[in-house]
Order: structure tokens, then C-alpha cells, then sequence
């Protein structure tokens, strides 16, 4: 059972099951617990292999046991996010928690990964359960239909999920636009029907202002 105390520490109830949690976000439990570290991107050989290719650098831990355990990074806020059999997509950066029931892997994205330094793969999360992402600030949910497809900026964004089609574009950013961006800019255009989180902050990029 997934549930936040205040909004920047998730507390976690187990009896005898386990959670899948960034390394090194645990600050407290009470109870019995056991901690194993795990490999981010995948399980699996092809998550060892996906892993080798991308140089991905998310690392995982598995805490199984009874009693209460909370997990918190660097006051970060934190969103809990309900999966029904659908698959979220997420920046590893962002990734704090998920019910050891679900799978998790790698996706390519392509341009927005290279333009923003964190590889060029994503987080996936899938099946049915809890998962809980980090955002620096409040994270916002936004909407997306056919009518209404939504453009963002990478800097800002978190995860996605739903039946949604990424495609990424160059654009002028407003700190272009006012003379403060030093390279190309680009963006992430989302269609179809789905949801978006974003963070009301800009993480750092290496490929100019995005």
C-alpha cells in the first residue's frame, strides 16, 4: 500500500511483499526488512543488454518485508500514479517507487533523450499497481486528445501515459526568444488520448536550451 506523508516521503506498508525503489531513497521503516540491489533498465538478460548498449544508470533496490518502510529524494515532490494494465513512461531521474509486481524496462526516445544528456532510453513501468515518480515542484497533469495535442519541453517533462504518439520538433523556446538560449531547441509533441506530467522547473541539458 502505497501512501505519502505530507508531499515529499512515501510511506509503504508490506506484509511480506516488496517494492522496487531507487537506491539510496530509503530514509526510515519500522519492522522487518530486507534489502537486495537490483539493476535498472529491465529484468532479464535483454535488461542487461539494453542496459550495456544505452549506459543507462538507474539503480533499483528491492525491499521486501513486514512493517512500514518510506522512501524520499533530495525533497523532491511526489506523485502516486495507478496502473490498470496500461505502461508508463518515465525519466529514470524521476523514478522513485513501483509494487514489485510490476514490470519494469526501457524504451528509446530518441532526440529528446540526446538532447537533454540522460541517454537516449526511458524508464517503462507496466501492469497493475502503484508506481511513484519524483517531479522538482508540484507535478502537473495535463491532458491529451485529439482535439488537443500538447507540445512541452523537455526540460520539463516527467512521464507520460496512455495512448499517446511522441514525435520531437525544433522550436524557439521563450528563453530564445528573448536571447538567452545558446543552441538548438527542441520540443516533444504528444498526440492521441492520454495523460502528461510535467514540472513546473527546467532540469539542466547538455544540447543547448530545450
Amino acid at each position: 500500500m502505497f501512501r505519502l506523508q505530507g508531499s515529499k516521503v512515501l510511506a509503504v506498508d508490506m506484509t511480506q511483499d516488496a517494492v522496487k525503489a531507487k537506491n539510496g531513497s530509503m530514509v526510515a521503516y519500522d519492522g522487518e526488512m530486507a534489502f537486495k540491489k537490483l539493476s535498472g533498465g529491465g529484468e532479464g538478460i535483454r535488461g542487461m543488454v539494453t542496459r550495456r548498449i544505452t549506459g543507462e544508470q538507474m539503480t533499483v533496490m528491492e525491499v521486501r518485508g513486514q512493517g512500514t518502510c518510506w522512501f524520499a529524494d533530495r525533497a523532491s515532490e511526489i506523485t502516486l500514479v495507478a496502473l490498470q494494465g496500461d505502461k508508463l513512461y518515465v525519466e529514470s531521474s524521476n523514478f522513485l517507487a513501483a509494487d514489485a509486481g510490476l514490470r519494469t524496462g526501457t524504451s528509446f526516445t530518441g532526440t529528446r533523450g540526446a538532447s537533454q544528456g540522460n541517454g537516449l532510453f526511458t524508464t517503462t513501468i507496466e501492469g497493475h499497481g502503484q508506481a511513484a515518480i519524483m517531479s522538482d515542484g508540484p507535478a502537473v497533469v495535463l491532458r491529451v486528445s485529439a482535439q488537443y495535442p500538447l507540445t512541452v519541453d523537455p526540460g520539463a517533462y516527467v512521464a507520460h501515459q496512455g495512448n499517446l504518439r511522441q514525435s520531437f520538433q525544433s522550436g524557439v523556446t521563450f528563453r530564445t526568444l528573448f536571447g538567452e538560449g545558446g543552441g538548438e531547441a527542441f520540443q516533444i509533441r504528444f498526440e492521441g488520448d492520454g495523460l502528461v506530467y510535467v514540472q513546473p522547473s527546467e532540469r539542466n541539458t547538455i544540447a543547448g536550451d530545450v
